[in-house]
C-alpha cells in the first residue's frame, strides 16, 4: 500500500467527476473575470497604447536601462547577502554564546523588519549624512535593504542545512582530531551549502522581485522607468503589464534553473550512493 493511500482515501469516480466539474467551473469564472477586465480596460489596452513599444527609443531610453538597473541591484544584493548570510549562519552555529546570541538577534531582527523600511532608512541615512547622493544613494539603499533581509534568510538556510546533516558527520570530524570550528568549516558547511543551492537560487527570485521596492526611494529600476514611460505616453496599464511580463519571464527562468539544479544534485547524490554501494559490495 502506498504512503498516499495510508494518509487519506483516494477519491472515487463520483469525487473525481465532482473535482473535474469544480475545476471547469473555476476556469470559466476566471476566464469571465479576465474577459470582463479586458472589456473594462479596452481603451487602456487599445493598439495605440502599444505603439510606443515599436519605437526603439522606448527600449533604449526606458526598458533596457531600467532592466539593467534591476539586474545590477539584484546581483550586488545576492553577493552581499550571501556573505552576510554565511557570516550570520556560522555565527549562530558557533559554541560561543555571545557570538551565537548576537548573530541570532541580528537574524531575527532583520527578518522581522520590512524590506522597504530598511531601504528607506538606509537611503535617508546616506542622503542626510551626505555620504551618497542621487542614484548612488538609491542603489545603496536598495542593496542595504535587500542584503540585510535576505542575508538573515540565508543565515537560517545555513543553520537548518547544517542541522539537517547526520550527526555522524560531526562525530567523524571530531574523531580525526578536528576542533568543532574546523569540523563546521571543513565538513559540515560545504555539505550544507551544496544541499541548499536550489533554495538559494529560489531566493534569488525574491531578491529580483524586491528590487521593485526601490521605486519608493527613486531608484531608476524597471518599475520606475516604466512609470516614466507611462507619464510620457499615457499608457500606464500597458507599461506596467510589459514590466510585469519581463519580471515573469526572468523569474520563470530562475525557477527552471532552480528545478534543474535540484534534479541534477539529486541525480549526482544518487550516483555517489550507488558507487559507494559498489565499493562496499563488489
Amino acid at each position: 500500500m502506498s504512503a498516499q493511500a495510508v494518509l487519506f482515501d483516494l477519491p472515487g469516480p463520483k469525487a473525481r467527476a465532482r473535482y473535474r466539474i469544480i475545476t471547469v467551473v473555476a476556469a470559466l469564472v476566471l476566464l469571465g473575470i479576465g474577459a470582463g477586465a479586458i472589456y473594462l480596460l479596452r481603451n487602456e489596452l487599445a493598439p495605440r497604447m502599444w505603439q510606443p513599444y515599436a519605437n526603439p527609443t522606448t527600449w533604449t531610453a526606458y526598458i533596457l536601462p531600467g532592466l539593467q538597473s534591476t539586474l545590477v541591484a539584484a546581483l550586488i544584493s545576492v553577493v552581499t547577502a550571501m556573505v552576510v548570510g554565511l557570516l550570520l549562519g556560522v555565527g549562530r552555529l558557533t559554541h560561543s554564546r555571545i557570538v551565537a546570541g548576537v548573530s541570532g538577534a541580528l537574524v531575527e531582527f532583520f527578518r522581522a523588519v520590512p524590506v522597504l523600511l530598511m531601504m528607506i532608512f538606509a537611503y535617508s541615512v546616506f542622503i542626510t549624512t551626505g555620504t551618497l547622493r542621487g542614484q548612488a544613494a538609491s542603489l545603496a539603499g536598495v542593496v542595504v535593504g535587500l542584503t540585510l533581509y535576505n542575508g538573515a534568510v540565508i543565515a537560517e538556510l545555513v543553520r537548518s542545512g547544517v542541522h539537517a546533516l547526520p550527526r555522524g558527520q560531526t562525530e567523524a570530524g571530531l574523531a580525526i582530531g578536528l576542533t568543532p570550528g574546523q569540523t563546521l568549516r571543513a565538513i559540515l558547511l560545504p555539505q550544507a551549502i551544496r544541499a541548499m543551492l536550489p533554495a538559494l537560487v529560489s531566493q534569488l527570485i525574491v531578491v529580483l522581485k524586491d528590487t521593485a521596492l526601490g521605486y519608493m526611494i527613486i531608484y531608476a529600476e524597471l518599475l520606475q522607468r516604466s512609470q516614466n514611460l507611462a507619464a510620457n505616453y499615457g499608457n500606464i496599464i500597458v507599461a506596467f503589464l510589459v514590466a510585469a511580463l519581463i519580471f515573469i519571464v526572468i523569474n520563470w527562468a530562475l525557477a527552471v534553473l532552480a528545478h534543474k539544479l535540484e534534479a541534477w544534485m539529486s541525480t549526482r547524490q544518487a550516483g555517489h550512493v550507488l558507487h559507494l554501494n559498489e565499493d562496499i559490495n563488489p
